[in-house]
């Protein structure tokens, strides 16, 4: 027999403090509740003592269930393993943490059977609001999981869902990476995406880099996707002939390591034959050569805000949905700097 299980077996209750301090279990209720100014200082007292020498801990989800409150939201992300994801859960955290909610973080692992399973999963802990920052596959479910409790979406749109949305001005970030590139003289231009698998972030910055593109004749580009074909794909880029010197532009981190490994196969000289600006700022980015330049996103502003809607939603504002969008911020360095020739 082990420990833990003694311990389950001997978990000290409600009653077991009243019998302790001599008073009803209804003052131990309004001691650990919100009603314990009812109760006198002595009997206060006895409970507060009782509750030292047991080791009593109340049973929050048990009174949040009879109150109709568990103060739990519930977030759902594609990637728990992606730094963006990362980045914005602990804004997120933090916010749900100042205002005295606690957060259940589930990972669908960009898996559509994982995904329903978490949906039901966070159903039934009672969670008061879901943010959600996953591929959103169960539109059905989702639907009616919104009738239930409010749905504040992060970086990508659900199809059908008409919820809060919060996340990057996707346009304007690309636009401020190009005309960085242009500016510091890059004429030939490769964006380098995860694959878009539904994501609407994705294939936002991949329209915006081509709509920018054909406002602007004096500059040549295309778009390719990580994964086996990238190797080649970026040979192919780098030997073709093009209207000026080359960058590669990173659509986010991920596509940064993937595109950061694939020159050092091809023993090019980082940032000497070719550019590279990413969408992100990662912490490894300062540390390549003289730097990536990157267009950070405020992710815990990002996060932060997320739960504002969502607290919004919860105190009862019945308003249209809304996205709120943040600009992304350009951190120049070495890796766009200096144009080869």
């Amino acid at each position: 027999m082990n420990s833990f299980s003694a311990a389950q077996r001997t978990r000290v209750t409600m009653l077991d403090v009243a019998q302790r301090a001599g008073v009803s279990k209804a003052s131990v209720s309004r001691f650990i509740g919100e009603d314990r100014a009812l109760l006198s200082a002595a009997i206060a007292e006895r409970i507060e003592q009782a509750i030292n020498e047991l080791g009593y801990r109340p049973n929050q989800m048990a009174r949040g269930l009879k109150r109709g409150r568990t103060r739990l939201i519930g977030m759902l992300v594609a990637d728990i393993r992606n730094p963006y994801s990362i980045a914005v859960m602990h804004g997120v955290e933090t916010a749900c943490r100042q205002h005295g909610y606690n957060l259940v973080v589930c990972n669908t692992d960009r898996n559509d059977e994982q995904e329903h399973q978490h949906l039901a999963a966070l159903r039934s802990y009672n969670i008061e609001g879901l943010i959600l920052n996953t591929l959103g596959h169960h539109p059905d479910a989702l639907q009616a999981l919104h009738q239930e409790m409010p749905i504040v979406l992060i970086d990508r749109k659900v199809e059908q869902l008409h919820s809060d949305m919060v996340g990057l001005d996707n346009a304007g970030a690309v636009r401020m990476a190009l005309e960085h590139l242009q500016e510091q003289g890059y004429r030939d231009l490769l964006l380098v995406s995860e694959p878009i698998d539904g994501t609407s972030s994705r294939s936002e910055r991949i329209e915006s880099f081509n709509q920018y593109l054909a406002q602007h004749p004096s500059l040549s580009g295309a778009a390719v996707q990580t994964g086996p074909q990238l190797n080649t794909d970026i040979q192919a880029f780098l030997q073709a002939a093009g209207p000026g010197p080359k960058a590669i532009f990173c659509s986010n981190g991920v596509a940064a390591l993937a595109c950061t490994q694939v020159l050092r196969e091809l023993n090019c000289r980082l940032f000497e034959d070719v550019g590279l600006i990413a969408l992100d700022d990662l912490d490894w980015f300062a540390l390549v050569g003289s730097g990536i330049t990157a267009l950070a996103q405020p992710t815990q502003q990002i996060g932060a805000s997320a739960f504002d809607c969502l607290l919004r939603r919860l105190k009862g504002d019945t308003g249209p949905a809304h996205n709120l969008d943040f600009a992304a911020r350009l951190i120049v360095r070495g890796s766009t700097q200096h144009a080869p020739p």
